[in-house]
């Protein structure tokens, strides 16, 4: 099912300008203010818990990359790693971090083709047809061996400005339990509202 997000001048006080929708919005959860609150604005953000510290967005980071190759769909999103409330602070001395899910696709030849995400749950635990990799600073990327968990795309919606295709934003949750070295880990509460345009790459 392809929705469509007609955003109306009032509302586009927010998005001043194209270049203004490519930063990061970040609005606290309110109920856990580290987190970003669940929105299908297409803020450019994201967070989850990881064990006892958080993965979060970073506004020097492209928050969310997508891939089509060889009939498979890679899914990243990279930010840092943080123990406490989200601000602005050096990116150069935290832990940044990469979580990629890599599963089976439709063809997708350009980014609009992401509509037919809408919907659609991937099981991570299915690791005949899903992967999952790690990537942290000065660590080579893990592929984890995933127990238990979803990636859930609850929208996907086309953005117009003036009547012109803009982007698709994507929103849903995520998480995770699984094995790393065999040590049990997980990620919970995880929760993203990205817009792609010149971040979808067709690699065929």
């Amino acid at each position: 099912m392809k929705t469509h997000l007609n955003i109306f001048a009032g509302l586009l006080l927010l998005f001043c300008t194209c270049s203004d929708m490519e930063r990061t919005i970040f609005i606290r959860d309110d109920n856990d203010l580290n987190l970003p609150a669940y929105t299908e604005w297409g803020y450019n953000s994201f967070g989850a818990k990881y064990e006892r510290l958080y993965f979060l967005v970073h506004k020097n980071i492209v928050p969310c990359k997508i891939t089509y190759q060889k009939e498979r769909l890679h899914f990243s999103l990279t930010g840092t790693l943080r123990g406490d409330m989200y601000s602005d602070y050096d990116i150069f001395n935290s832990e940044t971090m990469t979580l990629t899910v890599s599963f089976p696709s439709e063809p997708m030849h350009e980014y609009k083709d992401l509509l037919a995400l809408h919907g659609r749950v991937i099981n991570l635990a299915d690791t005949s047809s899903c992967r999952v990799k790690i990537e942290r600073t000065d660590k080579t990327g893990m592929i984890v061996v995933p127990v238990k968990g979803h990636l859930t795309f609850r929208r996907a919606q086309l953005l117009r400005i003036d009547e012109k295709e803009n982007r698709v934003i994507l929103s849903g949750n995520f998480d995770l339990q699984f094995l790393s070295n065999d040590k049990p880990e997980s990620i919970t509460d995880g929760r993203f509202d990205v817009g792609i345009h010149t971040d979808f790459y067709n690699l065929d």
